[in-house]
């Protein structure tokens, strides 16, 4: 998750006093506003449960009234440290501070504590509506969701809720995936605006694991219309034979022997993303990227219109970050950058094994960067806990947040590397890659319909330390 507190506002408090408020955004979005002393006293308990030698340093407090300078000095001092505690394992993810962060954003939007309905839509269009507080957290909306759907505890984990803007013609954006520190109800109601759902999907990428969702009644048809969903959306694709058993395994309602087929196409599980620009394999491509199977599918539009395609697995990314800057949307001064003069611009770039011993970054400028990065994350996760042997239910029970520093004046979220650096492992890379070929993007001719594209996967050895072709 991307923190950052671009802004402040000069607010009254209740005896008519004025005080300065801080700004807390995530991926870009504002979720709370507080008070200088409110994240003092998260700083007290954290250092008071936790101890002082492992609580970041918190900017000082001043005795006299802080010039616009001096609050600009704070307002960093502030954003790094709530960049490094959320970055730390320890402290990022304890219940002092998401259970802060919560009611932060409850108090900022002004939503008391209530009995209140909340839409949560399933892939085929329908909704489930739950009664909880308005209050719960994301966890506690996820079970409601499944006990009114009558879906087991141990499958809970295998689905997620997640924030999406449906648009007029019906495209669908994954904005983020709803977190532990934020409050559903809170969160979709802030935004005030019909277009954002909160969409329940699975939340896995191996589809190996579709056997123990199918297994049960309720998991088969959440998969079977997210399956549907998809192909209907064009994210799955289908040529004319494969639509024609599909809709004969609909009309038959089989659904297993549906998804089963469904397994087989291209596409299938991924999450598409909103066409965007990346500099591979020409600086300033339309790309249209989609994630599963372990990659970033990537669909590029060259500068001379000619359309080509290709995959970056995540097993051959070293490392990838994201960087987030100001960019003024009209002439004017940016220091500091106001919220009408600017807007985020948000980039994912990854290090990529190309051949033998060539590592080349891959930048992406979306403003979906960051749901990129989740992706990966979870991709990386999933992986390991496979090559561990351990529970890939429990796992999808935790919640996998990036590290996040500040150089200079952007913002970046990094990942942990899948290769410790720098030159002893750099060394271990050019082994690996011995025995790999040359990427390269595969072109695909005007004539050729979107039915009968086929990728050039990059495969070869993994960039994982340990990992291997038998392994996985």
């Amino acid at each position: 998750m991307h923190f950052s507190i671009p802004e402040t506002e000069v607010c009254s408090g209740e005896n008519g006093s004025t005080y300065v408020a801080y700004n807390i955004h995530v991926n870009g979005v504002l979720h709370c506003r507080v008070r200088y002393s409110q994240l003092l006293g998260l700083h007290e308990q954290i250092k008071k449960e936790y101890g002082s030698n492992v609580v970041p340093a918190f900017p000082p407090k001043k005795i006299f009234t802080l010039t616009p300078a001096e609050v600009e000095q704070r307002r960093e001092q502030l954003e790094k440290y709530m960049q490094a505690v959320r970055q730390d394992p320890l402290l990022g993810a304890s219940e002092m501070f998401n259970s802060f962060l919560r009611k932060a954003q409850q108090e900022t939007q002004q939503i008391p504590t209530e009995e209140v309905t909340l839409d949560i839509c399933l892939s085929n269009g329908q909704k489930v509506t739950v009664n909880i507080l308005s209050s719960d957290q994301t966890e506690d909306v996820l079970d409601a969701v499944a006990t009114k759907l009558d879906l087991p505890d141990d499958l809970v984990g295998y689905f997620s809720l997640f924030l999406v803007r449906e648009s007029v013609d019906g495209g669908l954006t994954f904005v983020r995936k709803l977190q532990e520190f934020e409050l559903p109800y809170v969160s979709i109601t802030s935004l005030r605006s019909s277009d954002f759902h909160i969409l329940l999907r699975k939340s896995y990428w191996d589809m190996a694991y579709d056997t123990d969702v199918m297994d049960n009644r309720v998991g088969l048809n959440l998969l079977y219309a997210q399956t549907v969903s998809d192909i209907e959306r064009g994210w799955i694709l289908v040529n004319k034979d494969q639509h024609r058993q599909l809709k004969s395994l609909q009309e038959k309602g089989s659904k297993k022997e549906f998804i089963h087929l469904g397994q087989t196409l291209k596409y299938y599980g991924y999450i598409k993303f909103d066409p965007c620009i990346t500099d591979f394999p020409e600086k300033g491509c339309q790309v249209i990227v989609s994630a599963g199977n372990n990659e970033l599918n990537f669909h590029v539009k060259l500068p001379n219109e000619q359309m080509k395609e290709g995959s970056f697995k995540v097993t051959r990314m070293r490392c990838w970050r994201v960087t987030s800057s100001q960019v003024p949307v009209s002439n004017g001064t940016t220091n500091p950058c106001s919220s009408a003069k600017c807007e985020v611009k948000l980039e994912l770039a990854f290090e990529y094994l190309m051949s033998k011993d060539r590592l080349q970054w891959v930048t992406i400028t979306s403003q979906q960067a960051i749901m990129m990065s989740i992706c990966l994350q979870s991709m990386v996760d999933e992986l390991m806990v496979k090559k561990s042997g351990g529970s890939i239910k429990k796992m999808l029970r935790k919640r996998h947040n990036g590290s996040i520093h500040r150089p200079d004046s952007q913002q970046a979220v990094k990942s942990p590397p899948l290769l410790d650096s720098p030159d002893p492992n750099r060394e271990q890379i050019v082994k690996l890659s011995t025995k790999l070929s040359s990427v390269s993007l595969r072109g695909i001719s005007a004539s050729n319909s979107a039915n009968d594209i086929s990728g050039n996967d990059f495969h070869g050895n993994y960039a994982f330390e340990g990992i291997g072709d038998d392994d996985l």
